[in-house]
């Protein structure tokens, strides 16, 4: 629902006729209204909608009003919950009130009263929302892992302001290598369900035979392999967020459980007999479209309509070209940092080629290509020669011309090398005495390799076993010089 769009009401009341009446008036005022005559129901609904504001009789049959108020808080904590009783007790006021309840309305019901409360309620939990994300943009704030302050971004965040709020099941579409999993974290971890476990699934990944085994657990001995008992993911996220990446590459045997499970948040493990619940918050993903499975009988259609209840769309870095300067330099700067290559920097000319790139494999293409040219980059800048190899050609196929990579100076013939004695200035420097642990040996008839060998050896000697100063002096790779290191076996 957007949040300009006709207020969601969720009446719950075991009185028939008081509901009937209650949405009479509700729908004559431009509200929409789900009713419900137990508890249970109206709870399981925070799943599959976003209300604006609860109206709840407090005395019911099964899972009482307080009960109800509890699990509501629960799951969306600024959800305004108004409170119906025909309980004249303060006392029961007074500890609805405690619970969190916004507001309370005597039985029988007065109409004016009634619209009156409501309307201040909902007013003020759209406030609360635009407020939140007024705040965030202000800021200049995101979502924690998340890069970008894009148009396309700004509105994610705005939905995802609203998603944190609620406890509804969300279904992230969006390109391989956009950041679905980070758009899923982000909203679990500032949800109220944050305390909770995160339960990230690949199920692309799971071989089909494992699927039901990997989601809901097997007992000891249910086939071939199974010697002890496992948990499955859904046990797992208990109280938690579940995250099935790539929901289309289940199988559909999968999905029939998985149906179940959502329906009635009962599961069976395989191989098992006792029913087990889970108290979890259902958010998907997946690259492909939804309908066109369903069309083509690869996905069910009674699940896809229980997965794709507030369907969010993640932008494609194509899209959002204004946010790959931050999300160049960051790369760049974290993996310098934790590899410790010591400062480096995009320059202006490859900045602009990255630009030019229409980047088909996203976010991850960009990451994956960043650290590749930290790596191979030399003097702490990146130009586009230290680029993948693929991004350039791919580039200058459509004409975009790159520079070439400087030419490798000659080596001067040593017989036009000035001579030097030991300590004396050659070309303005004084030349080294050698030491004892840089000494060359006298290898006579060597190879290639004994030489590189010994050139790494004394390296790692002078430098301690500085990676990042080795690399930088001998002129390779990070990457490069750990499989000489493993080659040679001088680690």
């Amino acid at each position: 629902m957007h949040e300009d769009g006709e207020p969601l009401i969720l009446l719950v009341d075991d009185d028939r006729t008081q509901l009937h009446l209650l949405q009479s008036w509700l729908t004559r005022e431009g509200y929409r209204v789900q009713s419900f005559q137990e508890g249970e129901s109206s709870v399981a609904a925070l799943a599959h909608s976003l209300p604006d504001a609860v109206c709840l009789d407090l005395h019911m049959p099964g899972l009482d009003g307080i009960e109800v108020l509890r699990r509501i808080r629960h799951a969306q904590p600024s959800l305004p919950v108004l409170i119906m009783t025909s309980d004249t007790q303060i006392d029961s006021i007074v500890g609805a009130m405690r619970e969190g309840a916004w507001d309370y309305l005597a039985k029988p019901i007065n109409r004016n009263d009634l619209l009156n409360r409501l309307t201040h309620a909902v007013e003020h939990y759209r406030m609360h929302l635009r407020l939140q994300h007024l705040e965030r943009e202000a800021a200049g704030r995101t979502f924690p892992g998340i890069i970008g302050r894009s148009a396309p971004m700004r509105q994610l965040y705005r939905q995802m302001d609203r998603l944190t709020e609620s406890d509804i099941t969300v279904l992230a579409h969006g390109e391989s290598g956009t950041g679905k999993e980070l758009v899923a974290r982000a909203i679990h971890f500032q949800s109220a369900r944050k305390e909770g476990p995160f339960v990230a699934v690949n199920c692309a990944a799971i071989p089909e035979t494992l699927q039901e085994s990997e989601l809901f657990g097997h007992e000891k001995g249910s086939f071939t392999g199974a010697t002890t008992r496992r948990i499955g993911k859904f046990e797992q996220a208990n109280r938690g967020s579940i995250f099935l990446d790539e929901i289309a590459e289940l199988s559909l045997s999968a999905q029939a459980k998985l149906l179940r499970v959502l329906q009635e948040r009962l599961f069976l493990r395989v191989g098992g007999n006792q029913e087990l619940s889970s108290d979890f918050r259902l958010l998907a993903a997946t690259h492909r479209d939804l309908q066109q499975e369903v069309d083509a009988g690869r996905f069910r259609e009674d699940l896809y309509f229980r997965v794709a209840v507030f369907e969010l769309e993640i932008p494609p870095l194509r899209e959002r070209l204004d946010d790959l300067r931050e999300l160049a330099t960051s790369f760049v700067e974290q993996f310098a940092k934790s590899e410790e290559l010591g400062p480096l920097a995009l320059t202006e000319t490859t900045m602009g080629i990255l630009e030019r790139y229409t980047w088909p494999g996203n976010v991850r293409e960009l990451q994956n290509a960043m650290q590749r040219a930290a790596v191979v980059a030399e003097g702490g800048e990146i130009h586009p020669h230290n680029l993948p190899p693929r991004i350039v050609e791919a580039l200058r196929g459509q004409g975009v011309e790159i520079p070439e990579p400087p030419a490798s100076p000659e080596p001067t013939p040593a017989a036009d090398r000035p001579a030097a004695a030991d300590g004396e200035a050659v070309n303005g420097e004084t030349a080294p005495e050698p030491s004892d642990g840089d000494a060359w040996p006298d290898f006579g008839e060597v190879t290639l390799e004994e030489l590189e060998k010994e050139a790494i050896r004394q390296a790692m000697q002078r430098l301690d076993g500085n990676v990042s100063q080795v690399c930088r002096e001998l002129g390779i790779g990070r990457t490069t010089l750990y499989r000489k290191l493993q080659k040679y076996e001088l680690r």
